[in-house]
């Protein structure tokens, strides 16, 4: 959540002290300067994007309450249309790390008493809601707005399910049950759902027929159970799905299950929880259809490693690591870095970050995620800017694990981001940064005393390991995140962005980070924004939230990498 500013205003202002306009983005504040703006569909972005109007985002799940939304209040007033263009652009393509902020700002819209607007909305709702859980999380936003008896929402309901083939609609009700205390049958009875097909033409005409397939989808939905489908398996297709569903749920071993895995690509969602320990029962997962998706695989590695389906010289072992050994595989499935650093860390500790899950790792598979780490670094897109990366070397960045992963210390999460950021954005400089002995706001020092800083000669061609190395030699002190602005600024290095990686909201110089920067950019004449980001979920401010120009990432997950880079496109 926003710490300050108006969620409502038509501008944010960053009170930057300067007397002369640098580019089209600034206007006159009044004191007579000129700050940077940004608009409420600018802040409508950030909401969806950051799940905060303001310059903050929280890594951690955090409550969206009535104050956070604002701002899409606001947005429906001026324009509804393009606020709902705005929300489903952003969740289409995967803009935002969490849709929740667009199914909640679509709800919004949604109980809008403009009627034009309300329609719209529900015509997105296929869009935003693209699987059961996403539309069960909208209703529960919608109930704690608006009624959910009325026409609108049973026809919205009603297209959901009825434009779908019957073939999805079967594997989805089958694969998401419930959530949020909604199920799929809850839905239907709502909304008096008639198994029909619908089509929509691009007039917006709707045709409608009965189908009978449909029917028995919808009926075994509401009734359950499996005498709706009955003992022998359907010539149709979408029935076949049903009915292997229920065999598995009946069947009395794991090897009455393995054949409706393979012929039917049955998913683990599907399977009955006392078969999921079997290793007949994974390896048929793993196999069944073109393959396990990549993410899905690396996801579930510890526990097949701890069912002992993953061990040395199995031909599951070489299935799973040719799979991650092939490029082509890793740029497909767009796994970031990131998200394969951290199921390495994970898995070569054989055990789990939640649960009682452990295993003994698997070298070769161990091997296997280290190589596709690096050959992810093509799913990472380049923006083309100019940057400066500043790593807090402080002692306590070597200190704890983020987000509970064994191994994954600030020092290390912090290089890894930078060898990323190194392969995609060649036009960089970096330094280590700590407090030093000199507190000159100028970065000089004086009288034999250090300033903290060290200028990294970091290739992207080095390793990890060799990073971190690297960093961990320095001489480590307390922390001051203003040391990459003022050692830009005294020595002319241009930037157009900077990113600083620390533990914690530090500054132990005589220059907060957030002025010194705007004196950075003052003195450069560079539109420059700033990134800090808080490697450990604390209450962490360093930006200024009335700043469109700075960005505070709280915590750290794998969705960090792709907010930076859209904050620094200026997407965000």
């Amino acid at each position: 959540m926003v710490k300050s500013g108006n969620y409502l205003a038509n501008t944010l202002t960053a009170p930057v002290p300067q007397s002369e306009k640098l580019n089209d983005r600034q206007v006159k504040n009044s004191a007579g300067g000129y700050s940077y703006s940004i608009d409420k569909f600018g802040q409508l972005l950030r909401f969806l994007i950051l799940g905060s109007e303001g310059g903050t985002y929280y890594a951690t799940e955090r409550s969206l309450t009535t104050e956070n939304i604002g701002v899409v209040k606001a947005c429906v007033a001026e324009d509804g249309l393009r606020t709902i263009t705005t929300i489903v652009d952003v969740s289409d393509k995967g803009r935002a790390p969490k849709n929740d902020t667009c199914l909640v700002a679509l709800a919004v819209c949604a109980a809008s008493n403009d009627l034009t607007v309300r329609r719209a909305a529900f015509a997105a709702l296929p869009k935003v809601a693209r699987i059961p859980t996403h539309l069960f999380d909208f209703l529960t936003y919608l109930d704690a707005i608006d009624d959910l008896s009325g026409r609108a929402v049973r026809t919205a309901l009603s297209r959901w399910y009825n434009t779908k083939s019957v073939e999805a609609v079967a594997y989805t009700v089958a694969k998401y049950r419930q959530r949020n205390g909604w199920t799929n049958g809850d839905v239907m009875s709502l909304a008096h759902i008639a198994p029909q097909d619908i089509a929509i033409g691009e007039d917006g005409t709707v045709t409608k027929s009965h189908n009978r397939v449909r029917e028995e989808i919808y009926r075994w939905v509401t009734n359950g159970g499996w005498e709706t489908i009955g003992d022998h398996e359907p010539e149709e297709k979408a029935l076949a799905t049903l009915w292997a569903y229920e065999k598995a749920k009946r069947a009395k071993s794991a090897n009455e299950v393995v054949p409706l895995i393979e012929k039917y690509n049955l998913s683990r969602e599907m399977i009955p929880t006392e078969f999921l320990k079997d290793t007949a029962i994974w390896d048929a997962l793993l196999h069944a259809g073109s393959g396990m998706p990549i993410e899905a695989m690396v996801r579930n590695l510890g526990v097949m490693s701890a069912i002992g389906l993953l061990k040395p010289n199995s031909s599951a072992s070489k299935y799973v690591v040719s799979r991650l050994a092939g490029q082509e595989n890793i740029l497909k499935s767009r796994l970031h870095p990131i998200k394969l650093l951290a199921a390495l860390m994970t898995y070569k500790q054989g055990h789990g970050v939640r649960g009682s899950n452990v295993w003994t790792p698997v070298t070769a598979v161990t091997d296997a995620l280290d190589s596709a780490f690096y050959l992810a670094f093509g799913n990472v897109p380049s923006t083309g800017k100019d940057f400066v990366y500043g790593l807090d070397v402080s002692g306590s960045m070597g200190m704890g694990e983020i987000s509970g992963i064994p191994g994954l210390t600030p020092r290390v999460a912090s290089a890894a981001m930078l060898l990323v950021s190194a392969n995609v954005e060649p036009n960089n400089a970096v330094i280590g940064f700590t407090s030093g002995s000199s507190r000159s706001m100028y970065g000089y020092g004086s009288f034999g005393m250090s300033t903290g800083i060290t200028v990294l000669d970091i290739s992207a061609k080095m390793r990890l390991d060799d990073v971190v190395r690297k960093i961990s030699s320095l001489s480590f002190g307390g922390t001051d995140c203003a040391l990459p602005y003022i050692w830009a600024r005294e020595n002319k290095i241009a930037a157009d962005a900077f990113v600083v990686y620390t533990d914690n909201e530090t500054w132990a110089g005589n220059i907060h980070p957030s002025e010194a920067i705007k004196d950075y950019r003052k003195k450069m004449g560079k539109d420059a924004r700033g990134v800090v980001v808080g490697m450990t979920s604390t209450e962490f401010s360093i930006a200024d939230p009335l700043d469109p120009g700075m960005l505070d990432v709280v915590g750290f997950d794998t969705s960090t990498p792709a907010i930076i880079s859209e904050f620094v496109a200026g997407n965000l």
